[in-house]
């Protein structure tokens, strides 16, 4: 039995947009100037997470779900996922705006021999005014959209919001989206690096290159439907896990954190991440304690089916798992 809590060393991964963020407010240990992302937890080929601490440290995510299979995952998750961990978490700091860009589904996905991405934003600092781009202003359609990729002119019909804090964007297969400069996101998504890239910006890489755009493989894959808004709402009662985000990928509640609470995972038949988005909060697990601060990120597997938790001050805690 995998009765421990899990921590990972981040992956972190420079970006052409990236920034300080990830050091300079959730300690990321990096001496580069352009870390785009921390993954946390993954098991994307060829960054597969390692344990950092306890009885596991060393192994990989992907052995130590080849070996404690159900333990681990639950009995849904690895009946309906199989050998490939399900979800890749992440921290992103974007200094710059990013791609515009568009994800597949499973379908699509699968084609390339990848699950699909879905996923969502939890923003966890923004610079003032800082904005994304996501969906359509208006519905539209594969030829207005073609007249505007080729003159360059995207964001006259795609939606522009501005956010704070505390905002939570989902983005589904489909939906044409790009992360804007001065942004901080805790990120959850489908286990998959497959990003089809719209238009980014004329800019050029380290070496000079133009970066690849997808533009035939993004025209299969988008939505062209509009929505009346793309922000989450949700509550946000203290001490309680509040819904944000449900689908057949996710769940993620926020749970503000003040005092001590025992969590009852009993009736959960799956992992659960907890990603800590502001303060700092111990978790309890028979003879284990572990503090996990704000840009942390640990693992209960599914075979524990309880553990306390407690913050001195307020705290907030994104906890995820799959129904």
């Amino acid at each position: 039995m995998i009765n421990q809590l899990l921590r990972f060393t981040p992956i972190l991964k420079q970006k052409i947009w990236g920034g300080k963020k990830l050091n300079q407010l959730l300690h990321k240990s990096s001496d580069g100037s352009n870390i785009g992302e921390s993954w946390e937890i993954s098991d994307v080929d060829g960054d597969e997470s390692i344990v950092s601490s306890g009885n596991f440290a060393g192994r990989t995510l992907r052995s130590l779900l080849k070996e404690y299979k159900h333990d681990l995952v639950g009995d849904y998750v690895y009946n309906t996922f199989g050998k490939q961990f399900p979800l890749l978490i992440k921290f992103i700091d974007a200094k710059e705006v990013l791609s515009i860009q568009v994800h597949p589904d499973d379908d699509l996905a699968g084609l390339q021999k990848s699950f699909g991405k879905t996923e969502m934003w939890y923003v966890v600092q923004a610079d003032e005014e800082a904005s994304i781009i996501i969906g359509f202003k208006e519905d539209s359609n594969k030829e207005e959209y073609i007249k505007h990729l080729k003159s360059k002119s995207l964001l006259d019909i795609l939606n522009i919001d501005e956010v704070k804090k505390g905002d939570v964007y989902f983005v589904p297969p489909g939906r044409v989206h790009a992360i804007g400069a001065g942004l901080l996101i805790a990120e959850i998504q489908q286990t998959s690096d497959l990003t089809y890239r719209i238009y980014d910006w004329d800019r050029k890489d380290i070496d000079g290159n133009y970066r690849e755009l997808h533009t035939e493989k993004a025209l299969k894959a988008i939505s062209f439907s509009a929505e009346n808004s793309y922000k989450t709402t949700y509550l946000k009662q203290e001490n309680v896990a509040n819904q944000v985000v449900t689908c057949p990928y996710f769940t993620t509640n926020i749970l503000p954190v003040k005092g001590k609470k025992a969590i009852d995972l009993s009736k959960k038949d799956s992992f659960i991440i907890y990603m800590c988005v502001e303060g700092e909060v111990m978790f309890f697990h028979k003879n284990q304690q572990e503090i996990v601060r704000k840009g942390e990120t640990i693992l209960v597997p599914a075979c524990i089916d309880k553990v306390e938790i407690l913050s001195e001050n307020s705290s907030e805690l994104l906890e995820t798992y799959i129904k």
